[in-house]
């Protein structure tokens, strides 16, 4: 009778075992009661490397990838599948295509469907000219015929969760309204809604209306991506739009602590700001993860300044405007610990900051 009721245990524990895959971690997380926490896919920023930092300071629930570009007989480039198959974080990591060939991209979701990845992520909103101008990323939103091809096409060969990351709309916002019926069409497992147009890029007029409509009228869960730069901003915005969690890109480059200060935040905990030394031993990170042996000391200084301009925004101009123009190794670290080498808390909020989580009136939120 013990040995049954032994047996009995084990097949219990069994059937509440946790995910062990990671499409059933990424499931799972999106099913979870708290809002999931993403970091962005940034081209020649979200590396393997730059997942290995910010991971020490609390993390996202879930990365993506650069983008895989896609065409002719492209195969997933190495660098990038770095960060997929040596990956020390713990966490799923999506993997995202961009490109408009339909037999490349069904060829590429298929090989990378052959490593750890949680999900295949389709690009629609880069907005870079170089890219949109091959009708890529942000450039297919011009073709909804071409991205209902392209959706139906993946949806087909993709068995594990598929998703697509989109801005709102080429040149105008009512775009969108076009856009969310196609998304509609196919069973898609996530939207992340980027509320800028792709010829906005990143100036001001994040549409976080636009969001919550689509948070309310797709049955998949939404993700909201676009100006997440604090925690009690980010509370609110969940909050007004209904979104299943946020996407953060150049807010976590400037504030690595914000994931965790965002689930301390919805917690109902205290706050905890790094002090300067904690963004200058951040800083240090950076440059030991991004040096390249044998890179000149002006390329390495250069590469720098593409995290210091996020950073920067959010200690004050009169640093961006020094550590831009700074040329050797010891310049650049002479200006930064003339304004970090010190113990005052640190918001690393930029100064500048005019948009603010809408209104659930304006949300049409009830």
């Amino acid at each position: 009778m013990a040995s049954r009721r032994s047996d009995r245990r084990c097949l219990s524990a069994r059937k509440i075992s946790v995910p062990v895959t990671p499409p059933e971690t990424f499931t799972a997380l999106l099913r979870a009661a708290a809002p999931v926490l993403a970091l962005a896919p940034m081209q020649d920023v979200t590396t393997l490397q730059f997942m290995r930092v910010i991971a020490r300071y609390g993390g996202p629930d879930v990365y993506w990838t650069e983008y895989f570009r896609v065409h002719g007989d492209s195969k997933p480039e190495k660098w990038i599948l770095d960060s997929i198959t040596k990956n020390p974080t713990g966490q799923p990591v999506v993997a995202q295509l961009i490109g408009n060939d339909i037999p490349a991209l069904v060829r590429n979701a298929k090989l990378l469907q052959q490593y750890s990845v949680a999900a295949i992520d389709l690009n629609l909103g880069c907005p870079a000219p170089i890219v949109y101008r091959k009708c890529a990323g942000g450039g297919l939103l011009r073709e909804p015929q071409k991205i209902d091809a392209i959706l139906g096409a993946l949806r087909d060969v993709v068995t594990i969760p598929f998703t697509v990351k989109t801005r709102i709309g080429f040149d105008s916002p009512a775009e969108f309204d076009t856009l969310l019926p196609l998304f509609a069409k196919h069973p898609i497992d996530l939207l992340t809604v980027h509320a800028r147009t792709v010829v906005q890029m990143y100036r001001p007029g994040v549409r976080y209306d636009l969001i919550a409509q689509a948070a309310r009228e797709l049955k998949c869960p939404v993700l909201l991506n676009g100006n997440v730069f604090s925690a009690a901003q980010a509370q609110q915005l969940v909050a007004v739009t209904g979104v299943r969690g946020l996407m953060i890109g150049r807010g976590a480059i400037r504030n690595p602590w914000l994931f965790d200060q965002i689930r301390a935040q919805m917690r109902g905990e205290k706050i905890k700001l790094p002090v300067g030394r904690d963004v200058l031993t951040y800083v240090h990170e950076l440059w030991d993860a991004e040096n390249t042996p044998g890179v000149r000391e002006s390329a390495q200084v250069q590469r720098m300044k593409k995290f210091m301009n996020f950073i920067g925004d959010g200690i004050g101009e009169k640093y961006l405007h020094e550590i831009r123009r700074v040329t050797t190794t010891a310049d650049f670290w002479r200006v930064c610990e003339s304004f970090l080498d010190h113990d005052q808390p640190m918001a690393l909020t930029p100064a500048a900051e005019k948009e603010t989580a809408p209104s659930a009136q304006a949300c049409g939120a009830v």
